[in-house]
């Protein structure tokens, strides 16, 4: 049976910390905003503050690139915005030491899946909550949670940063 999470959208900005939910409400992981670097950098902590990964923003490259770091710092992916999608939203995650990834749909909207070769492992979905600002996260038995959730998380992250430079240059056009 697969397992689902929530995640509060409006809560995920650099600086900021948020909890990331069981089905039942159950705060599991907590998400730290580190704002004292010059990279976005989030943590992501089990429940008693251990720990688990870090994403970090991978300065000085031409896609959008975020880095997932187990604890110790050493990568376990890192996701890339695709440079041509003419109709969808796609981002492939390169994973060290196992199959790779790609993460297709709209993912402003939060309605997207993440793939294994033609597989899906794991879907993101605000169809599940009457609040606007929540989606939930659905994986897949036998899946890296943690892992699944830093690449929402980071993804998350990318848009809306894609979002807030362009109304920046909206303004600034006027």
């Amino acid at each position: 049976m697969s397992t689902r999470y929530k995640i509060h959208q409006n809560l995920i900005s650099i600086g900021d910390d948020f909890w990331i939910e069981d089905h039942e409400g159950r705060k599991v992981y907590k998400v730290d905003g580190k704002i004292l670097r010059i990279r976005k950098t989030l943590v992501f902590e089990d429940a008693k503050g251990k720990k688990l990964c870090q994403i970090k923003e991978r300065l000085l490259t031409i896609k959008d690139t975020m880095v997932i770091e187990d604890p110790d710092g050493r990568d376990l992916a890192v996701l890339k915005k695709a440079l041509i999608t003419p109709f969808r939203d796609k981002w492939d995650v390169n994973v060290k030491g196992g199959p790779d990834l790609d993460v297709q749909g709209d993912i402003l909207d939060h309605e997207y899946s993440i793939k294994q070769g033609w597989n899906k492992i794991a879907e993101v979905s605000k169809k599940w909550f009457r609040l606007t600002d929540t989606y939930g996260v659905e994986i897949d038995p036998g899946q890296n949670d943690i892992l699944i959730l830093a690449i929402a998380v980071a993804i998350d992250m990318m848009a809306h940063d894609d979002d807030d430079k362009k109304d920046k240059k909206k303004k600034k056009d006027k």
